[in-house]
């Protein structure tokens, strides 16, 4: 299904009847990865995901966008198309989990203009890593490198060769991005979700593999302990996405929580 949001074309799922849950998917992704979650939870619910804007078959912004930025489009996105749903429940991979978790920080239910009962952030991020050494140490050779390009006019005379010293230096996500999108993940991921996590008051479910490497489980346990009614399940031999990982415990826990039969 497709519509438009704040001038921008969004593709979406809408599958099931009862409550709503929306899923929001990680950077990089799109909501098809979804599909098992779709086939199961609207058994029982009204189940919505959206392609965010700048993945899958959503078209970008036309500017980078920060965490923020995100949330205003979520609610944007439910004001045009669910303006009477007073309870709706959010379930974030990665990246939307920081959404989630920066919404319910800033946003009051008076701007919301519904409520959230509940929250489920799968392999969430939010947390900001501790730079390891090695990774320390590349970005200090970026800087170098980048120094000496932009120093000597290289930069400036071949604006190419420090495109291609950002896609050298930089994750596989920031490679595989167009320049608004780079500019984007940089933004979303220098952001620290933590001082916003004690507002997540209500019950949360968090559910991680224990063998994620992109928001590792011990990302999963600070997070336990700053929202105040929030629970951790641990998927073993799971990664980032344990919800494909291992299917069917993702569907065992994730049902445990919302009343659905496997």
């Amino acid at each position: 299904m497709n519509t438009e949001i704040d001038g921008i074309k969004i593709n979406y799922r809408d599958e099931g009847i009862g409550p709503l849950l929306i899923l929001l998917h990680g950077w990089g992704s799109n909501v098809d990865l979804f599909d098992g979650i779709f086939r199961f939870a609207s058994k029982k619910y009204h189940v919505v995901g959206m392609d965010m804007p700048g993945f899958g078959k959503s078209a970008e912004p036309d500017k980078p966008w920060e965490v923020s930025d995100f949330v205003d489009f979520v609610i944007h996105f439910i004001k045009k198309l669910f303006p009477e749903e007073k309870e709706i429940m959010f379930l974030g991979h990665s990246m939307g989990g920081r959404v989630i978790i920066k919404m319910i920080g800033t946003k009051t239910e008076e701007e919301l203009g519904f409520k959230i009962p509940r929250v489920i952030l799968t392999d969430s991020a939010g947390i900001k890593p501790v730079p390891s050494g090695k990774q320390s140490g590349k970005t200090k050779r970026y800087k170098f490198y980048k120094g000496v390009l932009v120093n000597t006019g290289i930069a400036k005379a071949f604006p190419q060769t420090l495109e291609n010293l950002k896609k050298k230096f930089g994750s596989a996500d920031y490679a595989a991005a167009s320049p608004i999108m780079r500019d984007s993940l940089v933004k979303v991921v220098n952001e620290d979700l933590a001082p916003f996590m004690p507002s997540v008051k209500m019950p949360a479910l968090l559910i991680w593999g224990d063998q994620d490497t992109a928001t590792p489980l011990s990302d999963g346990q600070q997070m336990e302990k700053l929202m105040p009614e929030a629970g951790l399940a641990v998927i073993p031999g799971a990664g980032h996405y344990s919800f494909l990982d291992n299917q069917y415990m993702y569907n065992k826990i994730l049902g445990s929580f919302l009343n659905i039969e496997m």
